[in-house]
């Protein structure tokens, strides 16, 4: 997938179910097509469960007449998701696996990133979108039309372990005329617990020209039919911190690591830098002492510019100063991070092209004293 991305109009949908009903066509097909899906408890799955696979479709308690039209593939058989009942947001289950954690044997940060494109692209597929990596619908491959990302921004409250099962949840919904967001609630699957959310803004882009392209009635329709009737968000509450504008970071910065070349292993399946490599360039301007005694609790990214195989990155890094420290450094020159007792402290990021200075990612990230270890 590529770097940048948003969504909010509801009234589209009642105004899109009304019409429906009373001419059946395309929109009508793509519902019957969503509640095919749901309703398709596998004629194979006996096999499946004898062989230890997994189901996974749901049943709804509606009766489908029709012989089933889509035959699952062996993945959809053994993956450990599905659409919720209602057919307006999808769960999937993940084992965190031995070479998913880092230093504190629990999963990293880019893990946790990992998980929520995969959950995204299997939402995506479930519905019936392409698998080619964009998630487009059919007039959207037709018009050459793909979504990016232009903003991440992930809360963890506590990091699952080796072993440890998590459960993410995902929705899609409509965000302005550009633009449409998808959200994901992460729970430790053993207790319910939520141990972590996020949320991402996702704009259109003409795939030929690089142009952002606004949203048509034609595409709206077509992915509004999976998406919450009302507003239903990540972070509910006023003021959270992923409205937070990011400041752009000032030269010259405290921390910085110059020559960042993206590896082949970078690339993703559209031959650019896939999201998450950011995610590890942003960190690796990060001071060894933040590193050692505090872990990352939440990391917003403005996506900007599109990186190439064969750029060049510098990334940048310097505390986000309070009012005291902006005084100080005014004066001495020595800035300090916010911090809160020395329990969290918080940074200002700056990815960009070592050439021209170009910007291609803006982040902040805030860090909490590191637990006990496990």
């Amino acid at each position: 997938m590529l770097s940048r991305g948003a969504f909010s109009v509801f009234n589209a949908i009642s105004d899109h179910n009304q019409s429906s009903a009373a001419t059946p066509g395309r929109h009508q097909r793509f519902l019957n097509f969503t509640n095919q899906r749901r309703n398709l408890v596998l004629s194979s799955a006996g096999s499946a469960q004898k062989g230890g696979g997994p189901v996974l479709a749901v049943a709804t308690g509606e009766t489908n007449t029709k012989p089933a039209e889509f035959e699952p593939s062996l993945a959809d058989r053994l993956r450990l998701g599905s659409l919720t009942e209602d057919g307006l947001s999808y769960k999937e289950k993940f084992i965190v696996r031995c070479y998913e954690v880092g230093i504190n044997k629990t999963a990293t940060v880019e893990t946790i990133a990992n998980l929520l494109q995969e959950v995204g692209c299997n939402h995506a597929q479930s519905v019936g979108f392409s698998t080619d990596g964009f998630a487009t619908t059919h007039t959207m491959r037709k018009l050459h039309l793909i979504w990016v990302t232009a903003r991440m921004h992930i809360e963890i409250y506590k990091y699952p372990a080796w072993s440890d099962v998590v459960e993410i949840e995902t929705w899609c919904q409509s965000e302005g005329k550009i633009g449409t967001r998808r959200d994901w609630i992460l729970k430790d699957y053993a207790n319910g617990e939520v141990i972590g959310r996020a949320t991402s803004k996702w704009v259109m882009m003409n795939q030929d020209t690089r142009r952002l392209q606004k949203v048509t009635d034609d595409v709206r329709d077509e992915y509004l039919i999976y998406c919450p009737t009302t507003p239903r968000l990540a972070f509910p509450e006023e003021n959270n911190a992923s409205l937070k504008k990011i400041a752009k970071l000032e030269d010259p910065a405290q921390y910085s690591k110059i020559g960042l070349v993206p590896r082949r292993a970078d690339l993703d399946m559209n031959q650019h830098v896939n999201n998450v490599a950011y995610i590890g360039w942003v960190l690796e301007s990060m001071p060894r002492e933040v590193i050692d005694n505090y872990e990352l609790e939440t990391i917003t990214l403005d996506y900007r510019r599109e990186c190439q195989h064969d750029d060049i990155v510098d990334s940048l890094t310097s505390p986000e100063l309070d009012d005291v420290a902006a005084v100080l450094q005014t004066t001495n020159g020595s800035p300090t991070a916010k911090r809160d007792g020395d329990q969290s402290c918080q940074f200002l990021h700056l990815l960009r092209l070592s050439g021209d200075g170009l910007e291609i990612n803006r982040g902040r990230t805030e860090w909490r004293k590191k637990p006990a270890k496990r």
